[in-house]
């Protein structure tokens, strides 16, 4: 579980990495002299942009963030131009710190039947279900057949973001893989502000940093994001090359669980493959059926020896 002192230490990487991104020009201010010593603003400046006094801004980056107001937190992301996601995620380690608004830690999710039920009705395009770690809870059929080389990952429980740095296939899988390698490091900080004391994701983040270079790279860039829709390029191994659209939906009857829907535009080559997928979904039940009923019918029937 981390401590106090490492979600303070968070907060001193993400504000100091924010604010050297930020040249005196780009906040208005005159750059006096080409002999800075920092990166982007000072402290002293971002403070005076902020409203605030040098010293309590200092108190703020170094992890003292607890007892800031949400006037207070406002002020500094304008300055630091934090984004959608930026700014959640200081606000989430601002409350991680402090009992006031502090969310409870993430864990082991139930699926609700209802839920299976909305999986098991998605017939004719991908989909699953997955938590902030990025475990995927559960799939309906053809998005298990979609991602079936994460599924094929010997590691349990079945997760993206392993599968995407420790996972050689991986390379292959995604087309697009500097993209997604970037935007999985930075969806999980995001769930490290919102639960930092969730044992499993910091376990997670443990072996990705011990097995992968580039997500300890990608890691320290502190950057955060939203993973809400958006278009997805891989290459499955069976139907080739797709270009899916995705929407990813919270579950409001089951916090912390995102449904993740792939569709493509109709008469599409996307769409095509789509089809084709099914039918090989469809195919590879059938070949199983027949193994199943000759397993039930070597069962020896009640009454016979």
């Amino acid at each position: 579980m981390k401590s106090v002192s490492d979600v303070k230490q968070q907060v001193k990487e993400f504000l100091s990495s924010r604010r050297a991104r930020i040249s005196p020009g780009d906040a208005g201010l005159p750059a006096y002299g080409g002999n800075r010593r920092v990166p982007g603003l000072r402290r002293e400046e971002v403070a005076m942009l902020s409203g605030v006094s040098v010293d309590y801004y200092i108190r703020l980056e170094r992890g003292n963030i607890g007892g800031a107001s949400d006037k207070i937190l406002d002020a500094i992301a304008n300055t630091l131009r934090l984004d959608d996601a930026e700014r959640e995620y200081l606000f989430d380690l601002a409350r991680s710190v402090t009992s006031r608004g502090k969310r409870s830690v993430g864990g082991k999710h139930e699926l609700q039947r209802s839920v299976r039920q909305v999986l098991d009705a998605i017939t004719d395009t991908p989909a699953w279900v997955r938590n902030g770690r990025h475990d995927i809870i559960a799939s309906n059929a053809l998005g298990a057949a979609l991602y079936a080389p994460v599924f094929s990952d010997a590691r349990r429980p079945v997760n993206t973001t392993r599968f995407t740095y420790l996972n050689p296939a991986a390379k292959q899988f995604w087309r697009d893989y500097d993209v997604i390698a970037h935007d999985a490091a930075a969806m999980l900080r995001l769930e490290a502000g919102r639960h930092p004391h969730d044992a499993e994701l910091i376990a997670l983040i443990g072996e990705l940093s011990t097995g992968s270079e580039l997500f300890r790279r990608e890691w320290a860039l502190q950057d955060v994001k939203f993973h809400r829709s958006g278009v997805k390029r891989i290459h499955h191994p069976v139907v080739g090359d797709l270009e899916l659209d995705f929407e990813s939906m919270e579950l409001p009857s089951a916090p912390g669980l995102v449904l993740n829907v792939y569709t493509a535009p109709a008469n599409s080559p996307t769409a095509d493959a789509l089809r084709l997928l099914s039918s090989w979904v469809a195919s590879q039940e059938e070949v199983r059926k027949p193994a199943a009923i000759e397993q039930e019918g070597m069962m020896p029937k009640e009454g016979q020896q």
